[in-house]
Formats: C-alpha cells, structure tokens, sequence
C-alpha cells in the first residue's frame, strides 16, 4: 500500500440520512446518525465526507453542548441576511438560498477507531433556512485501510 491511499468501500455507495426540520430556520444535530451509518460501513480509519444535496441548507461542525450557540448563529445569520429583502427571486426564499452558500454544502470529518473525530464540544449539524421541510444527508466513507 502506498503512502496516503485511500480504499472505497466495496460497495462503494453513497449513504444517506433523512432529516425532517420542523421550523423555517433550524440547527439539527446530526452526530449521532452519521456515527451510527459509520458503524455499518465498518471503516475503522478514514474519510467521512457530508454533502447536502439542497439549494436551501447547509452543513456545519460547530458547538454541540450548548444550544444558545446554534441560535446565537441563527439570530446572526437572520440580521445579516433577513427573510424580506430586496432580492429578485420570485420563490421568496433568497435568504436561505443565501445563508446556505455562506454556511456551506459540504464537511469533511475524519475517523479514527471507528469514531467521528470531533472536538469534545463539536457536533455535525444540518442547517434548515428554508423549512419546514423533509431533507437529506449524503455521506460518503473512504478508509486509509483495505476492509476485509
């Protein structure tokens, strides 16, 4: 094996995870889902890489203990770019069109003993700016070891 290969698994698919926002703008923390795929694939050591495939939500690691820092995000986001605007697009949801290219469509966390490699206060979550609404998660597993 060479240095910095990375396997596909052999059924080299792509996962996914629903996520059901149940308010116009909302933080959902997705850890424990991507934990519990990640434990299926059997990867051990690796690549966890999330993609939201949404025009309207986004994907951030961030504070996982404290809620108020997920609303304090929020409440920011909201002032910065508020729901009623100038904007040209006739669907009225600009703003979360917006909030999701600032935020951001993709995370790539690594694994390590079968584990997601966050910080202890760092969680994954799914940012709704255009709920409520049925979504979902892509995950894609690539390990740095040849599964058996």
């Amino acid at each position: 094996m060479t240095a910095g290969a990375f396997f596909l698994l052999e059924d080299d698919v792509v996962r996914y995870i629903n996520v059901k926002s149940r308010a116009r703008t909302e933080f959902i923390d997705i850890t424990e889902k991507v934990q519990e795929v990640l434990k299926e694939t059997g990867v051990v050591t690796g690549v966890c890489h999330l993609y939201v495939p949404h025009t309207t939500a986004a994907i951030t690691v961030n504070e996982g203990a404290d809620p108020t820092v997920q609303r304090d995000i929020q409440a920011l986001l909201n002032r910065l770019i508020p729901f009623e605007g100038d904007y040209h697009h006739r669907e009225g949801n600009s703003s979360a069109h917006i909030k999701a290219t600032i935020v951001g469509i993709s995370q790539s966390v690594l694994i390590d003993d079968g584990r997601l490699i966050l910080g202890t206060w760092q969680s994954i979550f799914f940012c709704e700016f255009d709920g409520p609404r049925h979504r979902r998660v892509a995950l894609k597993f690539m390990s740095d070891k040849k599964l058996p």
